[in-house]
């Protein structure tokens, strides 16, 4: 009885993992859906004009930072008026797509 209930639980473990993995992000969607973002995160030492502004390097940040970023931006918590614009309009998906590309460009 007791080797019946630990498969049911390991099974039932794996299955919760199973659904976790896919909630995360396809870095091949990501990258086509981040086509907007390289245009500053994929220029090196890149800055903006006005204010004077160093736009951070993005490749290899871990997904999870990417997408507490992008939710925090589009929610008004971070004061950045076009990455607020750009965030407002990505779906959680698009959030979790785009941060497993950036996060692929580290490996």
């Amino acid at each position: 009885m007791k080797i019946r209930h630990l498969f049911t639980l390991a099974l039932l473990g794996g299955l919760a993992v199973g659904r976790i993995a896919s909630a995360a992000g396809d870095p091949a969607a990501g990258k086509l859906k981040a086509f907007t973002c390289l245009g500053c995160h994929g220029i090196p030492g890149y800055s903006n004009a006005y204010p004077e502004y160093r736009v951070p390097k993005v490749g290899g940040q871990h997904a999870q930072y990417i997408v507490s970023a992008l939710h925090e931006y589009k929610a008004g918590k971070r004061s950045h008026a076009t990455m607020r614009a750009q965030a407002s309009s990505l779906s959680d998906q698009d959030m979790e797509d785009i941060a497993a590309f950036f996060e692929s460009q580290g490996r």
